[in-house]
């Protein structure tokens, strides 16, 4: 359903619903059996008023003990990956698909999105971003409800519930591809993003290279 009938939140009302979510229903779930091998539940973290909101597939092993999202090596990569679209981690929001560590980082299943995907969807309608940014495919075709691959989905707009939605690579795919060509195409959708919020375009270094790793 659109978000556009539900009225817009002031920062404060923003900060009290997004800690109630996670107090009062998402540090406690247990909807699904991802919630038996976890250490703590990762909520997600970032401005409540961020245009942009990043989402990944699920926390991994680091995420899991500190409670963070993205904080591993795909986390430190996604952290400069948004400095060089000018702007800071606390500027954004970032969220996963499920709230909890699927044992050995495997892909989440069906049953399990489906459990968790609510508290996302509510954290998208209290925060109402201008742009959503999904990383790696099972975010993508989730968000998107399609089964295409990240081939024909990337580098091209879409829509959830009017929101635009791009979607690129997972930084964790893109530490072990670790190509040229598989950077410059994830700079290519984030300089889409940029152009879309209006942020300026940082210039290549003397080297020609993008400003994402």
């Amino acid at each position: 359903m659109p978000m556009a009938g539900s009225p817009a939140l002031s920062r404060e009302q923003k900060i009290a619903a997004l800690a109630a979510l996670d107090e009062s229903q998402v540090r406690g779930c247990t909807l699904c059996r991802l919630c038996e091998q976890r250490t703590q539940t990762v909520f997600g973290e970032g401005d409540p008023e961020a245009r942009l909101f990043f989402i990944g597939e699920g926390p991994g092993e680091t995420e899991d003990r500190t409670g963070r999202p993205f904080v591993g090596r795909a986390g430190e990569l996604l952290t400069k990956m948004i400095a060089g679209m000018g702007l800071a981690r606390h500027q954004v929001y970032i969220a996963n698909i499920v709230k909890c560590r699927p044992p050995g980082n495997r892909v989440p299943s069906p049953d399990e999105i489906a459990s968790c995907t609510p508290y996302l969807e509510r954290q998208l309608e209290i925060i109402r971003p201008q742009v959503i940014v999904t990383l790696g495919l099972p975010a993508t075709r989730h968000m998107l409800q399609v089964t295409s691959s990240m081939g024909r989905l990337r580098g091209n707009w879409h829509e959830w519930r009017g929101i635009k939605l791009m979607p690129t690579f997972h930084p964790s795919y893109i530490l072990r591809v670790d190509s040229r060509e598989t950077k410059a195409l994830v700079w290519s959708d984030l300089k889409q993003v940029m152009v879309e919020l209006g942020l300026p375009i940082p210039q290549r270094n003397a080297e020609g290279k993008s400003p994402t790793p």
